[in-house]
């Protein structure tokens, strides 16, 4: 199985910046987005069906916000929507989908650059989540978690770690949780393939320059339990793909 996890920051204009050329190129057979910031409704879903995805959408109540969606050629055994977390399914912020005995996750993790308010949320969300990731690991151990964290984890995934030490993403509290993730049981797929430094999959819009300049974030991962760990074949990160201010991050996994 071939997996995309994409942060399209916007579907829509990301169609328009050839987001569904692209998807004619084969890039994966499984595409989880975040940030939809749609509604399925608003988008021509039909030339999904034309290239052989079954699609899955769950948005947020406010219009143009948040949302993941999965597009796969592979039809799952069961899709749903949220994790019971109220205030997260508000927010579109979790998909679920059954492989046969691999459940993929979808999710998109809260930012927390808006301030204080909202960086509380990211706490009280990632607190939330892990408990709730434990829940599903016990029933379901092979998992695999797409998404967009909003954390860069190590001073390696982040071009400038000193001058970024008090900024939402890369504070110690989130480094923290991050590291309790995975010594909970979870492999950094993208890390088991490659450990060199200056591979990101966010660039700020703020400054034109710094996409071009390679000074990003590694904030996307798609991270599995260890008992596929086995299973890993390959991973990537697509920097030249550009429908986002996010790239696409890649992985190819036995299952």
């Amino acid at each position: 199985m071939r997996i995309i996890s994409y942060n399209l920051n916007g579907i829509r204009a990301a169609i328009k910046k050839g987001f569904f050329d692209w998807l004619k190129t084969d890039p994966a057979d499984v595409i989880c987005i975040q940030e939809t910031k749609a509604h399925q409704g608003d988008v021509d879903v039909k030339q999904l069906e034309a290239l052989g995805f079954h699609h899955y959408w769950f948005s947020a109540q406010k219009k143009g916000y948040s949302g993941v969606a999965v597009f796969t050629k592979i039809k799952p055994d069961n899709v749903t929507n949220g994790n019971g977390h109220g205030p997260s399914d508000d927010e579109g912020r979790v998909i679920q989908l059954d492989f046969k005995d691999v459940k993929l996750i979808n999710a998109y993790f809260p930012s927390g650059t808006s301030g204080d308010e909202r960086q509380g949320f990211k706490y009280q969300w990632l607190d939330e989540f892990y408990i709730w990731l434990n829940k599903i690991k016990k029933k379901n151990p092979k998992l695999i978690l797409c998404g967009d964290y909003n954390i860069a984890h190590h001073p390696i995934d982040i071009h400038d770690p000193k001058g970024n030490k008090n900024s939402s993403g890369f504070l110690p509290e989130e480094r923290e949780w991050m590291t309790k993730l995975l010594e909970s049981g979870w492999i950094d797929s993208f890390r088991a393939f490659h450990p060199e430094p200056h591979r990101y999959s966010w660039w700020s819009q703020r400054f034109p320059t710094v996409r071009a300049q390679n000074k990003g974030w590694r904030i996307d991962y798609i991270n599995v339990t260890e008992p596929l760990k086995n299973n890993l074949k390959d991973a990537e990160i697509y920097p030249d793909v550009k429908h986002s201010d996010h790239c696409p991050v890649y992985l190819d996994i036995k299952i």
